[in-house]
């Protein structure tokens, strides 16, 4: 008996490798949903680890002060939506930046100003990237340090320095240090004053990218635009010994009472950023993940309707096997097998090429896909319940054919 369940076995495997052109087109649905699953859950998993790689690298102890609304931009070169597509509908004031600073137990802030305009250096107009009006503190705050030269101080306030990302400065000048260099923005002259090292994430942001942005002193930005340009964002680094809790709480107090009750701000510490960027993240990633994984369902009634034909066309066969002293249960067995042969290959295909993607994701792009071998596991074993599940129907059908009837079929 052992030995014709082996021979069985072997004859499902044997008709699926028979059939190669049919059996690709078969499981091609599983292929592309098990992929999608994995490389989705993958990217949503790096992504969380990038953000709270953002939040331990700048301490878990800074607070954020940002407008509670958000509205998608245009993402314009030049604009407010430069920011990556993300426009400010409400902005911070200089009077809630005085607020901020003065507020008990806030050591440090550095407000993120950005300003619309067209810069030139060496080279053609530079639209790449982001101007943003900033505080000395900006520096320490970010855990940041400097490649050449340094970042301006509070003595250099009201004057017209700069300090580039990375990015920047490499598309701005053709040269590695342009220390002393001069850049043009809204009419005004810049020295450039010093060169960040290379973000390798971007501070409480997957959008903006501080290696293409170019940082003005805040007052220069404010007098420059006129007091219009928006504040998106202010960070808060607490003095020495004080809980981050209890300056949250005074600073909401502080600002809502400037703000005749309700500020319409947020202001949150890092780890609550963390949480909250964690749980947005994981709902758009379930989201997306259980989108893509409808595949896999329609994969399965493909395999159906596949095995259904190959019963239909090798009645022949189900007869003589039948009449060589095959039993339903074996006949049942051997269309099983194909089955989740096929379902099962897709998988393996399909997290194969899941994994090729995520190495493409790392070399060519800022994402770091993270593979969460729990996902990998669990795609396989659903690939080959689709293929069980789905191949019962023809299974049945096959082995319920009557071996007389079987034969006289051509």
């Amino acid at each position: 008996m052992k030995g014709l369940n082996q021979g069985y076995l072997k004859a499902g495997l044997n008709s699926v490798r028979g059939a190669k052109g049919r059996s690709f087109w078969t499981v091609l649905g599983v292929i592309i949903g098990v992929t999608s699953v994995i490389t989705i859950v993958s990217i949503g998993q790096g992504i969380k680890e990038q953000v709270g790689g953002q939040i331990h690298h700048l301490g878990q102890n800074i607070i954020t002060v940002k407008p509670t609304q958000l509205i998608g931009g245009s993402g314009t070169a030049g604009g407010n939506g430069l920011l990556t597509g993300l426009a400010v509908s409400s902005q911070l004031s200089q009077k809630d930046m005085a607020v901020i600073s003065g507020t008990r137990g806030v050591a440090a802030s550095a407000p993120l100003t950005i300003v619309s305009g067209t810069t030139r250096g060496d080279l053609n107009p530079y639209t790449s990237g982001i101007v943003i009006g900033t505080s000395s503190a900006l520096p320490s705050l970010l855990n940041q340090s400097m490649a050449y030269g340094s970042f301006f101080g509070d003595e250099d306030m009201g004057t017209n320095v700069a300090v580039l990302g990375q990015q920047a400065s490499e598309t701005l000048f053709s040269e590695d240090v342009p220390l002393g260099r001069s850049l043009s923005f809204r009419g005004q002259t810049f020295i450039v004053r010093g060169v960040f090292n290379q973000f390798s994430t971007t501070p409480l942001s997957q959008q903006a990218d501080f290696n293409n942005a170019i940082f003005i002193p805040n007052d220069v930005a404010e007098s420059l635009s006129k007091s219009t340009a928006p504040t998106y964002e202010v960070l808060v680094r607490p003095g020495a010994g004080q809980p981050p809790g209890s300056v949250i709480t005074s600073l909401k107090r502080d600002l809502n009472k400037t703000h005749g009750g309700d500020s319409g701000l947020a202001i949150e510490s890092g780890n609550q950023n963390l949480t909250n960027n964690n749980n947005i993240l994981s709902l758009l990633t379930r989201l997306v993940a259980g989108v893509a994984a409808i595949s896999l369902l329609v994969a399965g009634i493909g395999i159906m309707n596949v095995m259904l034909v190959s019963v239909t066309e090798r009645r022949h066969e189900i007869g003589i096997r039948k009449a060589v002293g095959a039993t339903n249960r074996q006949i049942m067995g051997q269309f099983m097998i194909e089955a989740g042969v096929l379902s099962f290959s897709g998988g393996l295909i399909g997290i194969v090429l899941a994994l090729l993607i995520n190495v493409a994701l790392r070399a060519a792009t800022n994402l770091q896909p993270a593979i969460d071998w729990q996902i990998v596991v669990m795609a396989s074993g659903v690939s080959l319940l689709v293929g069980v599940i789905f191949g019962t129907l023809p299974a049945i059908k096959a082995a319920r054919k009557d071996p007389i009837e079987a034969l006289r079929s051509e």
